[in-house]
Order: C-alpha cells, then structure tokens, then sequence
C-alpha cells in the first residue's frame, strides 16, 4: 500500500482507539515518507495517549519542522510539555496555536489548563469563558472552569459550571468531582457526598483515591466521622502512599478520641510527605511533644484559603460568632472618628470592617491567606491590605497606629510577647490593643496550650504578663463567649490594653 492508502487506515483505526494498530501504521507510513507531517504528529498524539509525553514532544517537533503553521500540532505540543511539567513552554506553545487559528476552542481552553497550573486564575479563567464563547457545549471547558471558579473561592458559581457540563456529559467524572468540591465548600455536605459517589461510578481507577478523600472530608465536615474514616481508608487502600489521605485520616481518628490510633497515622502520614510543621502542631496537641510558640504558617494560610468562600456564612450563621462587635463595644465613646488610624490585624474576610470604619479615618489590614484578602478588598472598606505574617509585618513599625484590632487571631499564636512587644511599638501614645483569647481552663507551665481544634488557649495571668513585659497596661478584661464548638460555648476573654 502506498503512504497516502496507509495513512487513511491509521487514522481511522486510531479514532476508534485502537491505538496499537494506528501507532503501527503510522510507522508504516514514516517508513516510506520521514517527512509526512500527519504521521509525525498523530504519532505525537498517541504517545501522549500512551502515557509517553517525552516522546510526544519529540515526534511533534519534527512535525512542525515540516509544517510549522498547524495550529493543531502547536496546540498537542503545549499538552504534551505541561503533561512533563514544563508549564512556560507549554504557554507558549498554545499561545503560538492561537495567533495561528484565534478561533481554536481546544487551544483556549488548554491555554486555561496551562494557566491554572502556572497560578494565574483569572487569566485562566478568561481563557475558558473564550473557549465556551467558541464553542458553548463544551463540556471540557465548563468542567475546568468550575475547577478554577472553585480555586477562586466562587463556589457557587462553580457548582453552575459543573452543572453545564454535566448536562453535556452525565457521566463525567472530572465535573462530578467540581460539582462535589463547590458544594463541600457551600456546606451542602449530603449534596456533595452524592456527587462524589457519582464521580466514583465513572472515575479511572488512578483518581478514585483523590475522590474518596475528598468525600471523606465532606463526611467529616458533616460529623459523620465514622464514615469519613471509611472513605480515608478506601482511598488509602487504592493509594497506599497517599500522604494527604493518611494526615485526613488521623484527623478522623483524634476527632474520634482514638488518641493512639490517631497518634500512629500521623506519624505515618509525616513519613509519606505530610507538611512536618502541622503534623508536629497536631501531634503536640495530643501531648506528643512541646506545643510550638504559634501554628505553622503554612497551616494557617491553607486553613484560611480552604475556607474563604464560606467564612462569613459558616462562622457567623453556623458558629454564632461575635467577637468583633465584643471587641468594638469595649471601645471609649466619644466624637464619629475617634481614631485617625486603625489597624485590622488578622482582618480575614473583612468581618470588623463595618464596624471599624465609621471609628477610623484611615483603616488598614493585614493577614496571611490572600484569598481571605481577596474577599476583604470586596468590601471597598479598607485604605490598605497587606498580604504576610502579622508579627513579621508589625516589625519596625513605630507610633503609626491609634488602635490595632485582633478578633479571633491570637488563637494560632501562642507565646505572645514577640507580637506584643510589636504592638506596642507600633501603637502611638496612648493608643489601643483590644484583641481576644481563648481561656485556658487549667493553668500550664508556659502560660498557654494547645487545644484539641489545633487552637491556643492562654491563661489570664499570662496575657496580662506579656502585656505588663510590652510596656501596656490593662484597661479592661471580659470573659465572654467567642463562639459554638460542636453545639459548646468557647470561653473566652476579651482585653483592652493601652500604651501609656
């Protein structure tokens, strides 16, 4: 048979996913002519199917020195070096494919792909809405839109996307998976562990570990720690390495006062690559080991950018949260702004900005987790926002503020003078430190503890210690009730200081 007669027989054969066949005739093919651009790239392609992306890139290079304006050929190109992590030549090899052809659904929504693993959401976001404009029944497009929609913290408006796309394609396990995670996040738990059971129907064997997990964690957001630990263990049992379902798994167990158990899968879990720093915060909390002097920065910032979303609505409706009008109420009454500066230390989603703002005629915040920032800028009610680590970023800061606001952020620190001392070098005279704790119920050597929910508790004659070290005296003291714990009050105590 002659190239062109071959050719046509791959092709088809490789269409019907016989993908031995086709990669045999193509070879036929190249056999006879070296040069023929189909061949070297289809080759490409079925490498890449095969799991061989090395080698995907190196037959559709030739290609496109045969035939550098196929846009197609950019396109698998791109596919190929992000499946080998190169994600900068992987963009430019989309972006090469659209100023070829700028009508090529596939390419923008692989540019999306690309864009998402680089960390550039909106850009990526923007990629797959031009994709859909293209193409509006486009299942790979919606799903992946959901998938950065849900990065973004826009829950709800991915729970749509994987909506849209699962109307195209019923069984698709990617936006079954997107659908559970929006709803997880949007506390719809019982919703979510249906989607995910969905997607395990479908799933390919190598990513029903990473769904399982996930139901495990909407199990356990629900208090159904039972059968969240039964999904921690399908996953691990598919995935016998899988350090994130074995830190996921310990949590369950120490969530279930099995202290030993728990104890062991996180010693285990640190073994297979679990973050140290928050294995070590959750293990001194089960009194192995010295409780740190604050959470594990890494552990704070994954925390808040996991929840910010749905802060508000789950602290406030679910948690009867109110510590920042507390805080407010302990201030001294007087003229609309009595403080030329404020400071919103650990502001999060912006919770104390409409109570700070008519105080305050100029009001800054400052917090680790940008997507909880992100949420903070929404509220158009903040002069500055600072993305870092409160103690590192009072650092150096002299007389600058009036009154610097800490609601529910000293419980992720536990030795407090570093950060008091701070404060105080950064209040102006006379200025103001009003802040909350968590009460620690039995006194500990160091002054604070960890608690069984990864928080610090601190001890009343501590605090006031650390304040009298800074320099600050106390001007007022509350106990109050910071918020519900699994249906419990959380004993508190609110503080007023003052730098003389």
């Amino acid at each position: 048979m002659d190239a062109a007669s071959l050719l046509r027989q791959a092709v088809a054969l490789h269409q019907q996913g016989r993908l031995e066949q086709a990669r045999e005739l193509y070879r036929q093919v190249l056999a006879l002519d070296p040069r023929q651009f189909d061949a070297l790239h289809l080759s490409g392609v079925i490498e890449r199917q095969r799991g061989d992306p090395a080698q995907a890139v190196e037959l559709i290079r030739q290609s496109l020195q045969v035939d550098p304006r196929q846009a197609r050929a950019h396109c698998n190109l791109g596919a190929a070096l992000q499946d080998l992590g190169q994600a900068e030549a992987a963009l430019q090899s989309v972006e090469t494919a659209l100023r070829l052809d700028p009508r090529y659904a596939l390419a923008w929504n692989n540019r999306g792909n690309t864009l998402r693993r680089l960390g550039r959401l909106p850009e990526s976001l923007d990629s797959y809405e031009r994709a859909l404009a293209l193409s509006a029944n486009y299942p790979e497009a919606w799903c992946h839109r959901a998938i950065v929609l849900n990065d973004l913290g826009r829950h709800g408006d991915a729970a749509a996307s994987a909506e849209q796309a699962l109307a195209a394609r019923p069984d698709y396990a990617d936006a079954l998976q997107a659908l559970g995670n929006a709803l997880q996040a949007l506390d719809r738990f019982a919703q979510a562990v249906e989607a995910y059971d969905a997607a395990l129907t479908s799933a390919a064997p190598a990513r029903q570990a990473e769904i399982w997990c996930a139901r495990g964690a909407a199990l356990k957001k629900s208090g159904d720690l039972s059968r969240a630990l039964d999904s921690y263990e399908h996953a691990l049992r598919l995935r016998p390495d899988y350090a994130m379902a074995e830190h996921y798994r310990a949590n369950a167990l120490r969530a279930l006062g099995r202290r030993e158990a728990a104890i062991a899968a996180y010693r285990r879990a640190r073994e297979l690559g679990a973050d140290p720093a928050g294995i070590d915060f959750a293990l001194a909390a089960l009194g192995e080991g010295d409780p740190p002097a604050s959470a594990p920065a890494d552990y704070v910032k994954g925390l808040f950018d996991q929840y910010a979303g749905h802060f508000d609505r789950h602290l406030v409706g679910v948690l009867g949260y109110r510590t920042p009008e507390l805080l407010v109420s302990m201030l001294p009454a007087g003229s609309d702004t009595p403080f030329d500066a404020v400071l919103d230390l650990g502001c999060g989603t912006g919770l104390c900005a409409p109570l700070l703002r008519p105080l305050a005629r100029r009001l800054g915040g400052v917090d680790l987790s940008e997507k909880m920032l992100a949420k903070a800028r929404e509220t158009c009610l903040y002069d500055e926002l600072a993305c870092a680590d409160i103690v590192a970023w009072l650092d150096g800061r002299q007389a600058e503020w009036d009154l610097v606001l800490a609601a529910d952020v000293l419980v992720y620190i536990g030795e407090l003078g570093k950060l008091f001392e701070r404060v105080a070098r950064a209040l102006r005279p006379g200025g103001r430190f009003a802040f909350s704790v968590e009460t620690l119920a039995q006194e500990s050597g160091s002054g604070y503890a960890i608690t069984a929910s990864n928080r610090f508790a601190h001890a009343p004659a501590y605090v006031r210690a650390c304040a009298a070290a800074a320099g600050m005296t106390v001007h007022e003291q509350r106990d109050a009730v910071l918020r519900q714990e699994h249906g419990a009050d959380v004993a508190g105590m609110l503080f007023l200081l003052r730098r003389p």
